[in-house]
């Protein structure tokens, strides 16, 4: 076993060799503080020649030991599917890793992350990158690494590395920056994601160009560690080029594609490019019957061209496939209160990608209970987003939220965390669920934008609006050009979407994956800079049609009553075996979550059973006077005297010699079970228990 280090910004990073799974084709142990994880990497032994893609899969594995848990359902107790968190950390590693592999490569390749030690101060994500890129370097995997992974934040004067999860708390931003050095000693940058509170694009920038120093220093630590214990890269073996089935195949379809491609409606253009592979199909499969190989290989020549035909139109002429030029944004379409009975809802739309996002308002005990392995608590603002098939005019299963559903759920969700009150500020929980009716590119950038305005369509105070944009980049052998807006057929042919989010104040989150190696700081700028022009464009368009939260709650959304109690009193507000808050619910409807610190809040659609179920609340918890007079309901008598109710869920005890001014020989003589007496408070004992006075009550009415 072998150990290797190196201090970054005064923290180490340890890596292991430590022989634990070694029939992967490569692992490594690696750790930061007591956070450590196992990262491996392994590839099948034959090629895949059935599929058109890549199989690459990327997994992040949560385990509760690792902090000490014992968690997981009831009756198991064993780790279920992953979190969403689990599933993003999957993601951010799989973003960046896929570009890096050969397009020849064919084979299975998997890459696992599992988290066997967590302290409590260390994120796992950025050491289980660490991990992954070293498992992948150092195996026989082909795969063109290094890769570094850095997140950012900010105290008050400095830039931190790999900060705490309590630094990042403190800071406006939280950014993972990762990346490589080229062969020109350049940092690329070929995957960004960040959440931030309102930060200008040139602070993200300023925080980038302080990160690239770092970024070289991990890539080559990881280069010293392949060098020395490196196995040799499996070849991969280029497929050969027919170029003269090629020539065959463009004389054949290359001015009919243009023609297609010259279509501005994605509809038309789509019909008519699929009219252009069915001639082609035909062609190769009449002329070549017993070999489908050619048919294959003919159909992606004819996917080449049309990435050529879309990258020549836009670097030569600055057209792209709907007839815009590269900082057109599509048509703007916004409308709210699209819904009757939601709480609140709205519309946006940028050309063919509509997002509706209805909001729906709960009650604290509404909340999602999150219980991972890094996170404990509740969860009270909630962004989930669904990509139905008829989206995109398919026909396929549904079954429930994929990987991209929940990451681009969180990732506007993210976008609009900073702007949303603080619970203490608006005790409700907030879920919002943006349903993706049309996509054409860029829907979680709509789902940003119509959020947005249902939160303010539901008379939310946010602090400002938010809208999102997407933009790509098309590149050539000496330049390149930003595309704002971009739609899916340039999302497929190009070599980035990079999402800006935020207020007219500054950013509030960023993602960016690539296909292309990736971008210069220099060229992120550029980027950046055109998505915040087309933000603000948006954001006139959201305050067009609503510049504020409206004044009121939608008369649909449940009305929340806060209010606090002492918290000595919340057993007798639970009552035994929970007997008097279950009356006070039946009784009213209403829904009451009590929090330790002794804050009550009442939940119900209807104000005036929300007003009964607190005052029943307050006259049980509320501290009774000496000398305060109350009309008291006798519960019970004995022959010392009888137990009067005198606030819901307070008795009191007249003592016989309390009942008249002349001697009482028998209780019942004077009163009976049921009866509604007047009571003076004559003493509150050391105990808390309450002496009542049914005389001194009445002589006191007489004067």
């Amino acid at each position: 076993m072998k150990e290797y280090k190196i201090d970054i910004q005064g923290k180490e990073l340890i890596v292991s060799t430590k022989k634990l799974a070694e029939q992967a084709n490569g692992s490594f142990l690696v750790q930061s503080g007591d956070t450590v994880v196992l990262g491996t990497a392994t590839m099948s032994s034959q090629d895949r020649d059935d599929l058109s893609f890549f199989p690459l899969t990327v997994d992040y594995e949560e385990k509760f030991y690792a902090a000490g848990k014992v968690r997981g359902p009831r009756f198991t107790r064993r780790e279920g599917r992953p979190s969403d968190l689990a599933i993003i950390t999957s993601r951010l590693i799989d973003r960046a890793i896929r570009p890096r592999f050969p397009k020849d490569l064919k084979r299975d390749v998997q890459a696992i992350a599992t988290c066997l030690s967590w302290d409590n101060e260390n994120d796992p994500d950025i050491v289980a990158f660490t991990a992954v890129s070293l498992s992948l370097l150092a195996s026989d995997i082909p795969w063109h690494g290094p890769l570094a992974a850095i997140r950012v934040a900010k105290n008050e004067n400095d830039f931190i590395i790999n900060p705490t999860y309590e630094e990042r708390e403190k800071s406006p931003f939280d950014i993972i920056f990762v990346g490589f050095e080229n062969e020109e000693k350049k940092i690329i940058i070929n995957m960004i994601e960040a959440g931030l509170k309102e930060v200008a694009e040139e602070d993200a920038i300023e925080a980038l160009a302080f990160s690239e120093k770092y970024i070289k220093e991990i890539c080559d630590f990881q280069k010293s560690i392949a060098a020395e214990i490196g196995k040799e890269k499996i070849e991969v073996v280029s497929q050969e080029i027919d170029n003269s089935l090629k020539e065959e195949v463009l004389n054949l379809i290359k001015d009919d594609l243009r023609k297609a491609l010259a279509n501005n409606e994605k509809e038309e253009r789509n019909r008519a490019t699929e009219e252009v592979k069915e001639k082609l199909e035909a062609f190769l499969s009449e002329k070549y019957p017993d070999d489908k190989s050619k048919t294959k290989e003919g159909l992606s020549f004819l996917e080449e061209e049309i990435s050529l035909i879309i990258k020549e139109n836009i670097l030569t002429k600055e057209e792209r496939p709907d007839g815009r030029r590269p900082d057109d944004l599509r048509e703007l379409e916004a409308q709210v209160s699209i819904l009757p009975r939601t709480h609140g809802s709205a519309l946006f739309a940028r050309g063919q990608t509509r997002s509706l996002s209805i909001l729906t308002l709960g009650a604290p005990g509404d909340s999602q209970l999150l219980e991972g392995m890094e996170s404990i608590g509740e969860k009270r603002f909630l962004h989930h987003y669904n990509f139905p098939p008829y989206s995109v005019g398919e026909v396929r299963p549904m079954r429930g939220p994929s990987r991209r559903d929940i990451g681009h759920g969180t990732l506007a969700e993210k976008a609009l965390v900073p702007v949303v009150p603080t619970f203490e500020n608006f005790p409700y929980t907030i879920r919002i669920v943006s349903e993706i009716v049309s996509s054409n590119g860029s829907t979680s950038m709509a789902a940003v934008s119509s959020s947005s305005l249902s939160l303010m369509d539901a008379g939310i105070p946010i602090k400002a609006p938010v809208a999102g944009i997407s933009l790509g980049i098309i590149e050539g052998k000496d330049d390149y050009k930003i595309l704002t807006d971009i739609q899916g057929i340039e999302d497929h042919n190009g070599g980035m979407d990079l999402k800006v989010a935020g207020t007219r104040d500054g950013l509030t989150a960023m993602q960016m994956d690539v296909k292309i190696d990736g971008l210069t700081k220099e060229v992120l700028k550029e980027a950046m800079l055109k998505g915040k022009e087309a933000r603000l464009k948006i954001l006139d368009k959201i305050e067009s049609v609503l510049a504020k939260p409206r004044e009121s709650l939608s008369p649909f959304a449940p009305r929340v009553i806060s209010f606090e109690i002492n918290p000595d009193k919340i057993r007798e507000v639970i009552g035994p075996g929970g007997k008097v808050i279950n009356e006070i619910i039946g009784e009213t409807g209403a829904s009451i979550d009590i929090q330790d610190s002794g804050l009550v809040f009442v939940t119900s659609d209807k104000e005036e059973d929300a007003l009964k179920a607190v005052e029943w609340i307050k006259n049980i918890t509320r501290e009774v006077e000496v000398g305060e007079i109350f009309q008291g309901k006798v519960k019970r008598i004995m022959d010392f005297g009888c137990f009067v109710e005198i606030l819901p869920g307070q008795e009191g005890l007249v003592h016989v010699s309390k009942l008249a001014d002349h001697h009482v020989k028998k209780v019942s003589d004077v009163v009976s079970v049921g009866d509604v007496i007047p009571v003076k408070v004559v003493e509150i004992d050391d105990q808390g228990r309450i002496n009542l006075s049914l005389k001194d009550a009445k002589n006191q009415e007489k004067r």
